[in-house]
């Protein structure tokens, strides 16, 4: 099956409702970091603003973050810590309009089939029993279009690193180019190294699962190593790696960022400890993303849907859905975000060893 992106459909302006709405009421930030009060705060869905009489969308969002009107024009959303005195922020609390701002939750829905339903009843349950073959094969057809139209990018934790054929068919998925970006923490590249240096991960073998002696040292030898080589590339090239998801990254040049936690080893020369200059990294790869696939890793999960939108504004003005999966183990962790609209999420509960081998075979690069 030929495999198309929605039509984005606008509100509907000439409703009396939004013709009679006043403008969005603006106030000035008079100290940085502190938003007005009775700001407006954002969502993952497009949101409209009435300015100088015209309902006007702006073309980036994500969650729980205020709307700055540039004195260019443009709305630009922007995180309340990073907000500046003398930036012109719009308040409100509705979002029907009557404050000046409309947010749109039925976009990629055809009007004639659009419900009244409220925004975040989207909320569906699901589990292990659950059939995902559908799921799967719509994955297959979107990650194809995307390989030739879009961004995709995969939040991932360390579960790939510790098992031969998930390592493997990621790496796969790198080089056939179904990977635009990865977003992980300290672990996932720590094991993965470790995996392609002594073939073990937290000192087990990653096919066999047999303890090796002194395998606990195992990876914190790699991290001195790459510490030693200073970058992660200098590690690959000083040490002969040649397989892993690490390894197929640095070689096809695609782009990672790693953040880092409390708990972190090390950590390698390139994680983020941060944690703020971490989000904005992470913010900055998923800012042009289309679709984006999260897997077992609830922090990382979470953080990177609350700062996803549902929505792309393309170069040529075109407006897309971006795609959002979630993959985990656990039913908790992926229900978490099925509140993000029924485009935009889609949810698969089973371990992401398995996943990734069924969609590197389904799209037979192995």
């Amino acid at each position: 099956m030929q495999f198309s992106i929605p039509t984005y459909h606008e509100p509907d302006f000439s409703v009396q409702a939004l013709i009679l709405a006043p403008n969005a009421r603006l106030e000035r930030v008079e100290r940085d970091g502190v938003a007005p009060r009775g700001y407006h705060s954002t969502s993952m869905f497009p949101e409209y603003f009435k300015i100088d009489d015209t309902w006007r969308l702006a073309p980036e969002s994500r969650m729980d973050s205020s709307v700055v009107l540039r004195p260019n024009g443009v709305l630009d959303v922007v995180e309340n810590r990073n907000l500046r005195a003398g930036d012109l922020v719009v308040l409100g609390r509705t979002e029907d309009g009557s404050d000046g701002i409309f947010v749109h939750t039925n976009g990629f829905v055809d009007p004639s089939e659009a419900t009244s339903q409220d925004k975040f009843a989207f909320r569906q349950g699901r589990s292990r029993e659950t059939a995902f073959a559908r799921d799967y094969d719509r994955l297959f057809e979107l990650l194809r279009y995307e390989r030739e139209h879009g961004k995709v990018v995969w939040v991932m934790g360390p579960a790939f690193a510790f098992d031969h054929d998930a390592r493997f068919a990621m790496q796969r998925m790198v080089e056939e180019g179904y990977v635009d970006g990865v977003m992980a923490g300290n672990a996932l590249a720590t094991h993965d190294l470790e995996g392609a240096m002594l073939h073990t991960a937290l000192g087990q073998d990653i096919y066999t699962q047999e303890s090796k002696p002194n395998g606990h040292y195992n990876h914190l030898d790699v991290i001195n190593e790459v510490r030693r080589s200073g970058s992660i590339p200098q590690f690959i090239e000083d040490h002969n790696v040649t397989d892993g998801i690490m390894y197929s990254l640095v070689k096809k040049q695609v782009p990672f960022v790693l953040t880092g936690s409390i708990r972190d080893d090390g950590p390698l020369p390139e994680v983020v400890g941060d944690s703020y200059a971490g989000q904005g990294a992470m913010r900055d790869m998923v800012r042009d993303a289309t679709t984006v696939i999260c897997l077992a890793t609830m922090l990382h999960t979470i953080a990177t849907g609350n700062m996803t939108p549902s929505f792309r504004v393309l170069a040529d003005g075109t407006i897309r859905p971006v795609y959002f999966y979630a993959v985990d183990a656990d039913e908790f962790v992926v229900n978490k975000l099925l509140d993000r609209g029924s485009l935009s999420a889609t949810t698969v509960v089973t371990n992401v060893q398995d996943f990734i081998t069924i969609v590197a075979r389904g799209l037979g690069v192995w």
